[in-house]
């Protein structure tokens, strides 16, 4: 092969090799989330990011189980819903190569009640609701145990569950709903423990509404996670800088008026 010919050779070659990440880049990334506020920022974050070359289709799920499941199987390339404690949790149990790239919002999650205006209010024997997930369930107890109604076990941390409350003066029965149920159990229940994006979704406003909250200082902050074979690819960082915006964070201080808080 002659001079001319490997030149041309390697002109091809080339050539394809930068055609190959445009072509990539026209395929738009599947962000999963949850209804509510981190779908309502995400519009945000598609519009920051897009700017920067970076198209962003946003999966909408109405659980916290699937968008995990989702990004690990493939089917989503990065999800933005879920607190660390959560995610290492998943990673523990299910075995998910997953990875926090970047921290998004706080939800100081809240008690809310139709029978009560008051935690200190609630009745001997009442029935509170609260998520049925091990990570959400123990960040409620510690609320309770925060505010004086319940003490837990010492050793039992982010993860408490019902079986290491040791005084309960009140005798407060803890009944486990899906998190995403819990606004419809207000009827039904002294109380119930409702995270802030199904609370905003269900017509509640954490400020006015909610009976007690979570303290502000919690370790709780969500995240936007990916695969950990992606984690260091140029988009990442992309999508993390366009979510930690100064547009975005205008957005969440104006949209949400402080029952959503950036964490970033």
């Amino acid at each position: 092969m002659n001079k001319r010919a490997l030149l041309h050779t390697a002109i091809a070659v080339a050539a394809a090799l930068a055609i190959g990440p445009l072509l990539a880049q026209d395929k738009p990334l599947k962000i999963g989330v949850t209804a509510g506020p981190h779908a309502q920022i995400f519009e945000q974050v598609k519009k920051v990011a897009e700017k920067d070359g970076l198209k962003i289709q946003i999966v909408e799920f109405s659980d916290y189980v699937q968008p995990n499941a989702a990004l690990a199987a493939g089917d989503l390339d990065a999800n933005s819903y879920q607190h660390k404690p959560y995610l290492d949790a998943q990673v523990k149990d299910r075995g998910y190569k997953i990875s926090a790239v970047g921290y998004t919002v706080n939800f100081p999650i809240g008690i809310y009640s139709k029978k009560v205006k008051d935690l200190k209010d609630l009745k001997e024997g009442a029935r509170v609701g609260i998520p049925n997930d091990p990570t959400n369930g123990g960040r409620v107890l510690l609320v309770f145990q925060d505010k004086g109604l319940i003490k837990l076990k010492p050793e039992a941390g982010l993860k408490a569950t019902p079986l290491d409350v040791i005084d309960n003066p009140k005798k407060i029965r803890f009944v486990e709903v899906d998190a995403a149920q819990l606004p419809r159990t207000l009827d039904d229940l002294d109380a119930a423990a409702i995270n802030t994006n199904f609370a905003l979704s269900a017509g509640l406003n954490p400020g006015k509404d909610a009976i007690a909250q979570e303290n502000a200082k919690s370790p709780y902050v969500n995240l936007i996670a990916v695969r950990d074979q992606d984690k260091d690819k140029p988009w990442v960082a992309k999508l993390v800088k366009a979510y930690q915006s100064a547009e975005v964070k205008s957005f969440i201080q104006t949209e949400f008026k402080g029952s959503v808080l950036a964490g970033f």
